[in-house]
């Protein structure tokens, strides 16, 4: 349960810090668009996502079991927060998280982080894709620029309600998404270990400033970004708010537990390292907590951040600490040029990360599987998008656990880490 600062720290060199220095002001441009996407996609204000990425980012690398976590919020708790914010209010998802945080401490010294070799592989793959098929659905209407009142939920009155609104079709709006995401793939493929997203966002929002193009930004739908962290402080807590957010808790930490051991395991085969899973559970733990007290949203480790950290040339977990620290940087100094992002070029960033959360280079492997991996798979996609995640990581884990029994011979499942 050791974290791994304490192991890094002694021996730490000045070339390890211009190291850690370089990769986390590079994660740090990555995850500033990236974290206010997703708290936009949540139903959330932009500002949440900030707090998030940098108290639940901070935390998690300070007292993690990798070397080169980074921490923040992430696409897989979109479907859960949104639900949760629709159903309890935004106080009631500051509860539920700090509800997870709990779980997860309790979870991490029960000693619980080696269990996650044991779920399926099948059943990942299935509600991560259902998941990047509700985030890329939830960000037509700004890639479209349509005109909607508040959307449904549900997916297919989602898409219902999209369909209606066609005739307001922003091409405009279109444009700057489009090439967003042209950007992104072309900076990725040019210079890998500079922060591209930073800069397509930059330049097609600054397009939209300069041309004063009709075009949503976050300055004129949500207001000014917050300039400083707020004030800790408790959600308001009963008995009946509590057993209402429990299920909800309890899918929020499985999902933290999960995603962060798997990026942690992803990031030791990219290093040779070797991490620590119970003090990574724990740091997620401590992580949803702090998040929570300071108003955030629920942090884990990101797999797609992470492996920017690696490549950045990251070293020891001060390279986390520092992104947290350069993000609240950002926030206390240039926080209202933030303001110019434009929505469509926010949108084209995170339907560009459902793509890749989709995994599509494994797509052919998947139906080369055994036919019941494919059935689990098939199935907890569906329930994901469908029915509730809540039920499909239910029923996926206990049929996925029940078939594994049955073939004790199947060898653990390998994860890749995809481009973000």
């Amino acid at each position: 349960m050791k974290p791994k600062i304490l192991t890094t720290l002694p021996g730490y060199t000045a070339g390890l810090f211009q190291a850690d220095l370089f990769a986390g002001i590079s994660v740090a441009m990555v995850a500033l668009p990236l974290s206010i996407a997703i708290a936009i996609a949540s139903g959330a204000d932009p500002g949440a996502g900030l707090i998030t990425a940098i108290v639940g980012g901070f935390l998690i690398s300070a007292l993690g079991g990798s070397r080169v976590q980074i921490g923040g919020p992430t696409g897989a708790f979109i479907v859960v927060v949104y639900g949760v914010i629709t159903e309890f209010g935004y106080d009631g998802l500051v509860l539920a998280t700090l509800m997870a945080g709990a779980i997860l401490i309790i979870a991490g010294y029960l000693r619980a982080g080696s269990l996650v070799r044991h779920i399926p592989e099948a059943v990942i793959n299935g509600f991560t894709i259902g998941i990047a098929i509700i985030i890329a659905t939830s960000q037509l209407r700004d890639l479209f620029g349509l005109e909607t009142g508040a959307l449904p939920g549900e997916f297919l009155e989602k898409i219902a309600a999209l369909w209606e609104a066609r005739e307001t079709f922003n091409g405009m709006a279109f444009v700057i998404g489009a090439a967003t995401i042209v950007l992104i793939l072309a900076l990725r493929r040019a210079a890998p270990r500079y922060p591209g997203l930073i800069v397509a966002v930059g330049v097609t929002s600054a397009a939209v400033a300069v041309w004063v193009l009709p075009v949503d930004t976050l300055y004129s739908r949500f207001g000014a970004l917050p300039s400083t962290l707020p004030t800790p402080g408790l959600p308001s807590i009963s008995v009946e708010r509590v057993l209402a957010l429990l299920p909800s808790a309890m899918v929020i930490a499985f999902l933290a537990g999960v995603e962060s051991l798997l990026s942690a395991a992803v990031a030791d085969r990219m290093t040779g390292g070797r991490y620590r899973p119970n003090a990574e559970v724990l740091a997620n733990g401590v992580a949803n907590i702090g998040s929570a007290l300071f108003g955030g949203m629920p942090a884990t480790g990101a797999i797609a951040r992470t492996a920017t950290n690696v490549r950045a040339g990251g070293k020891t977990p001060v390279a986390g600490m520092i992104h947290a620290l350069t993000i609240l940087l950002v926030m206390l100094l240039v926080a209202p040029l933030a303001g110019y992002f434009a929505m469509p070029a926010l949108a084209g960033l995170l339907m560009l990360t459902a793509w890749n959360m989709s995994e599509p280079h494994k797509w052919r492997g998947y139906m080369r599987a055994r036919t019941s991996d494919k059935v689990l798979l098939l199935l907890t996609l569906v329930l994901t998008v469908l029915a509730d995640l809540t039920v499909a990581i239910g029923v996926g884990v206990a049929l996925g656990l029940a078939l594994r029994l049955r073939n004790r011979h199947v060898p653990e499942a390998e994860w890749t880490p995809p481009d973000a």
